[in-house]
């Protein structure tokens, strides 16, 4: 059955979502992304997922069972059997949790997310591009080169297929650097037309490997041609909205072993599981203490440290607080106040990470008092988080609370010597 998502987008400029529902996974486009906008002479549409926790803040059990769902889909392709070979490629910054989720899911042998953090002393070892994208390069820092070069197939996920290529030129660096036979690219939606279709089915052929596509659900989008001058016209955003009472800032530091990863963004392997989630388990009940169970609570991570936060987040909602997820982005999107459109409250601020010319974006954070618990790891522990300008003072503004939580930041040559060493 063929479904349009309505929006505000679709009202007002005719772009529109069209969706088929997906009798398998049960679930269909209308149920995983709405319409948005952004000022990009490149691509001035966005897909703002519903049960991601990037743009919109939901609890995040929301988050984890789509994850699920999608690891099964790719379970349902590979059996378990061959799943547990799996290398698992997370895209950032998007979908670094998601990626994360989904090797869990299929309890993939290594978990990897690529990232756009160039860090001092960190080796890269291998590069790709995603030309729609407001960051473009995706760099790839594993703890050590054979990491990502196991036996089985590599699994690519991402939270949406628009066109295919950013996972084909992917595919095509890493198969120069890790060949195999098989990949697997998983995302929650799959928007790509039959033209889209034959170019990935060309690629394989060139590279002489299978390729499967698998998603949650899948749909196309319609486009006006005028679309990209109309947005790019719209006034600007009314951004970083101020409350009457500022909000209070506190900050804790968490324990964390330097050599257990914190994410993926230096590899994650199956057999660090355990001292991760037991890691977690001591953070989240530490911060527990320090927060009032009586009032919402918005969790968000730091662009694309998705994972942890995520975690920390699910527990403290078993805990029985009333619990939101989401981070921040890189990615400048259109806010408007107006019914039917995804991006409603927005906040723009300096990086936290040193970068002079470059703003942060987060949105939707509650209009509503709540108090926020900001992770991030060490290298957004910085003057910029703090001074006039930054997230702290933008959130405070808006009369949030703000706890600060700061991991130690996991260094690639520490976490590389501990494998060495085991």
């Amino acid at each position: 059955m063929t479904q349009t998502v309505p929006s505000w987008v679709t009202g007002t400029f005719g772009a529109e979502v069209i969706g088929v529902a997906d009798a398998t996974t049960g679930r269909s486009v209308n149920d995983l992304v709405v319409l948005g906008l952004r000022r990009n002479r490149r691509r001035a549409h966005l897909l703002v997922s519903t049960v991601l926790g990037k743009h919109i803040p939901i609890p995040p059990s929301v988050v984890r069972g789509a994850a699920d769902d999608l690891g099964d889909v790719v379970l349902g392709v590979l059996g378990p059997d061959l799943a547990r070979s799996a290398t698992v490629v997370g895209f950032a910054e998007t979908a670094t949790g998601l990626g994360h989720c989904v090797a869990e899911r299929i309890s993939a042998a290594t978990y990897l997310h690529s990232t756009r953090r160039s860090r001092p002393g960190a080796q890269v070892h291998g590069t790709f591009e995603e030309g729609h994208s407001h960051a473009t390069t995706h760099l790839l820092q594993p703890s050590s080169p054979d990491l990502i070069a196991g036996p089985g197939p590599l699994v690519l996920v991402d939270d949406e297929i628009s066109t295919g290529k950013t996972a084909i030129e992917a595919i095509a660096a890493l198969h120069r650097f890790a060949p195999r036979s098989h990949y697997v690219v998983a995302a929650l939606v799959d928007m790509r037309d039959a033209d889209h279709v034959a170019a990935a089915d060309r690629a394989a052929t060139e590279l002489s490997v299978r390729i499967e596509f698998v998603s949650l659900a899948t749909g196309r989008v319609t486009l006006p041609d005028n679309l990209i001058d109309e947005v790019c016209n719209l006034p600007p955003a009314r951004l970083n909205p101020v409350s009457p009472t500022r909000g209070t800032v506190t900050e804790t530091h968490a324990e964390w072993p330097d050599d257990v990863p914190d994410g993926g963004r230096h590899g994650y392997l199956a057999t660090d599981a355990t001292a991760f989630h037991r890691a977690a388990d001591d953070v989240a009940a530490a911060v527990r203490e320090r927060l009032d169970p009586s009032t919402p609570l918005v969790v968000i991570g730091h662009e694309e440290f998705m994972y942890l936060p995520l975690c920390i987040a699910e527990r403290l909602e078993s805990a029985g607080l009333d619990v939101r997820y989401q981070t921040t982005t890189r990615s400048p999107a259109h806010v408007r106040d107006v019914d039917g459109y995804p991006l409603r409250r927005g906040f723009e601020f300096a990086a936290p990470e040193f970068d002079p010319d470059a703003r942060r974006y987060v949105y939707n954070v509650s209009a509503s008092p709540a108090q926020v618990l900001f992770v991030a790891d060490t290298p957004a522990d910085s003057a910029e988080l703090r001074e006039p300008g930054g997230l702290l003072d933008v959130l405070t503004t808006a009369g949030h609370d703000v706890m600060v939580l700061v991991v130690p930041e996991t260094v690639q040559s520490v976490i590389a010597k501990a494998r060495g060493a085991r």
